[in-house]
């Protein structure tokens, strides 16, 4: 039996029954208004989480991050970030766009940057220079294949900022795979960052949005910024409830996908047409090919496994909740015999 295996990202996946149930039975109203009472719950769920005072929920992750860049930096600031940030490579250019602010990138180890990476890398006050003003880590990291930051990690970059005086940020695309990956509590997190992105149709399955965590007047802003964006939605609660619904039910279940990357990727590792393999620390496998990853992406088609490359000998595969166990077995097959 062949069957349809899909690894390109964990954006893929559909609602489980209890989500859809969840979403049709949601009380809903006008969210620009305030009187959507399941967005209202889910800002409050989300924030309460990990420490922060409130949210607002957005349609993605992108635009969750662009509205922190804008909020915590003005026009001629600059940011930190690793030079594999998804703010930075897969965001259309909006830091640039949306907030007329430069990019400083660090070449960090798989996207993890560090307090002495940044310290040296802080423009002083000079006529010459942009004005840094935030700092965003990823966690975990996309193209570091799923590489995490550990609260310890976290702290001296937390301290060096609040020290010189800058907001620090993090995109949260995957921050429920690096928190069951490293045992930290998510409520911890808001005692280092100003901003905090939380993205519910990754790893956690819901079909639609992000939220995005900061102090309350930070959020008041942020509210004007989403609708400059586009991105008031009014019955919004629909897809709100399919974001509670992922909360209660969809974090525990992680470690499956983290369990299911390590049987791919130890398979991988004995492959003799796979030049090497990343550690795979979450739900991400990155891994080098001896073929061009073009060609071996058709014999994996050919066998219904959909993955995506991201190098010209590089491949990804994403595990997520529509991955079961008979599919792992189905693959590890595939991969052995190619």
């Amino acid at each position: 039996m062949q069957f349809i295996v899909d690894l390109r990202s964990d954006t893929v996946t559909k609602p489980t029954p209890g989500m859809l149930d969840a979403m049709m039975n949601a009380k809903v109203g006008d969210d620009v208004f305030g009187e959507d009472e399941t967005v209202n719950e889910l800002e409050e769920k989300s924030a309460a989480m990990f420490g922060m005072e409130a949210g607002i929920f957005c349609p993605s992750g992108t635009m969750t991050n662009q509205i922190a860049i804008k909020c915590f930096t003005q026009p001629l600031d600059e940011l930190i970030a690793d030079q594999t940030a998804h703010i930075y490579r897969y965001e259309g250019g909006g830091i640039a766009f949306n907030s007329a602010v430069s990019t400083r990138l660090l070449n960090g180890y798989r996207g993890i940057i560090t307090a002495e990476m940044i310290e040296p890398e802080i423009n002083t006050d000079n006529v010459h220079h942009p004005h840094t003003s935030l700092v965003a880590l990823e966690n975990t990291v996309n193209k570091g294949g799923g590489s995490c930051y550990t609260l310890a990690q976290i702290k001296p970059i937390a301290d060096l900022c609040r020290n010189k005086g800058l907001k620090l940020h993090l995109d949260g695309a995957r921050i429920f795979n690096a928190l069951a990956h490293t045992g930290d509590k998510a409520v911890d997190y808001g005692k280092y960052f100003n901003g905090i992105s939380v993205c519910l149709s990754k790893g956690l399955g819901a079909p639609v949005g992000s939220v995005f965590l900061a102090d309350k007047e930070t959020i008041k802003y942020a509210r004007r910024i989403r609708k400059v964006f586009g991105g008031g939605m009014r019955q919004a609660g629909f897809l709100a409830a399919a974001g509670i619904y992922a909360l209660d039910h969809h974090i525990d279940r992680l470690k499956i996908d983290h369990a299911h990357a390590q049987i791919l990727s130890e398979t991988l590792s004995n492959c003799s047409w796979v030049s090497g393999v990343l550690p795979a620390e979450t739900n991400l496998i990155l891994f080098d090919t001896v073929e061009p990853a073009a060609i071996v992406l058709e014999k994996l088609a050919a066998k219904g496994i959909k993955a995506m490359s991201t190098d010209k000998r590089r491949i990804r595969f994403v595990l997520h909740l529509d991955v079961h166990p008979e599919q792992i077995e189905y693959t590890v097959d595939v991969l052995k015999s190619l």
